[in-house]
């Protein structure tokens, strides 16, 4: 008898590979994948229900010594479980007190599996004062530059006229749009949209309806949909919205950002701005937790190797890393020597569930993420 460790990535298609029928490849399969979920502030009485629940299955809830006889009013805890186990508690819970019934409703949602394919979204500034010199282009160069992204496998073009980097100043809606309105003109005159998909990196609606008016379909708002009349202007064109999370405006942002915990507060930010997104009428959905907008290096690390956690509200999770400072604050390193810590953790990120990745060098990521999907879905 021989044996080796296989990774559970594809463990249904393993099990059918064995010969397992169909279905009890998939209820296996949910017996393969575990999960970690923090509970912050969860009363004690609900901790020692949980944990006897979670028992009671073959789950388990890690819990802080004192919790038995109730030392403290609330804990934190980790509830320790695979899919299977979740789906079960999920149940369970509806009928027990002390707010698990709230937790049980949300249990399943944290389990979701959904691979989608990976896009590559490239970037084009068109100013001159981004952070990176190589993503500025205006006029024909910006055209010449849309070509060649599309022939090196960019699936988006994101598109903006003001630089967001820490410290940048704001600049007048009429020079945004003078700016951009040669580049728009263009796309539109050679339908370029019918070659690749378009995004408007911009807060300004002007700006804007301008861009979606030219044939883009996608609004990339670094202020997270905090302008209603954005809403209204990405409702009325029915366009995707990218809500990204920022800590204040790009002059002050690095400013000494604080949180009281930065997972609970950008899941709030998101579930208040998908709820005005659905007020305004906008359905396609896109979260974006925003690397390097109003974080420290600690804050852009625990985004990262939590990213999973952003999933559960079932939308496309766009990550956007490319060359930025944290890079050099690990590996000290210029602006035009962070591509290989761009492309390690973009990679990390689409493991955890990133399906849009924003970058300046889309040739290079092509090749990446088209090795890395036939590693991690080779059977």
């Amino acid at each position: 008898m021989d044996f080796y460790k296989i990774d559970n990535r594809n463990s249904e298609q393993y099990f059918k590979n064995i010969g397992a029928e169909d279905m009890g490849a998939k209820i296996i399969s949910k017996k393969a994948n575990t999960h970690l979920l923090y509970i912050k502030d969860i009363a004690v009485g609900a901790a020692n229900i949980l944990k006897q629940d979670a028992l009671s299955i073959g789950a388990d809830l890690c819990v802080p010594r004192g919790t038995i006889v109730a030392k403290d009013k609330y804990v934190d805890a980790i509830l320790v479980g695979s899919t299977k186990h979740f789906e079960i508690l999920s149940k369970k819970e509806l009928a027990q007190p002390f707010g698990l019934k709230n937790l049980a409703k949300e249990l399943k949602s944290f389990t979701a599996a959904n691979i989608l394919p990976i896009k590559i979204m490239g970037v084009i500034n068109a100013n001159d004062d981004s952070f990176f010199s190589n993503s500025r282009f205006q006029g024909k160069d910006a055209i010449d530059q849309i070509d060649k992204m599309i022939q090196d496998g960019a699936n988006i073009i994101d598109i903006g006229a003001v630089s967001s980097k820490p410290g940048s100043v704001e600049v007048d809606p009429s020079i945004e749009l003078e700016r951009i309105k040669p580049i728009c003109d263009e796309i539109k005159k050679n339908k370029l949209y019918e070659k690749v998909i378009f995004s408007i990196d911009s807060y300004t609606p002007s700006v804007i309806e301008y861009a979606l008016e030219s044939g883009f379909t996608i609004v990339n708002d670094i202020t997270g949909l905090e302008d209603d009349n954005v809403a209204k202007v990405v409702a009325k064109y029915d366009a995707t919205i990218v809500i990204m999370h920022m800590q204040n405006k790009p002059q002050d942002m690095q400013d000494d950002p604080q949180y009281d915990n930065i997972m609970i507060d950008l899941d709030n930010f998101f579930k208040n701005r998908i709820e005005k997104a659905k007020k305004f009428g906008i359905s396609k959905i896109v979260l974006d937790v925003g690397i390097g907008f109003g974080k420290t290096l600690e804050h852009n690390l625990t985004l990262l190797k939590h990213l999973s956690h952003f999933k559960h509200f079932g939308y496309e999770l766009l990550i956007g890393a490319s060359r930025k400072s944290m890079i050099d604050k690990i590996v000290p390193s210029e602006v035009k020597d962070r591509l290989p810590g761009t492309l390690a953790i973009h990679l990390n990120s689409i493991d955890k569930g990133a399906s849009i990745i924003r970058c300046h060098d889309v040739k290079d990521h092509f090749q990446a993420i088209e090795l890395n999907n036939r590693i991690n879905n080779f059977i």
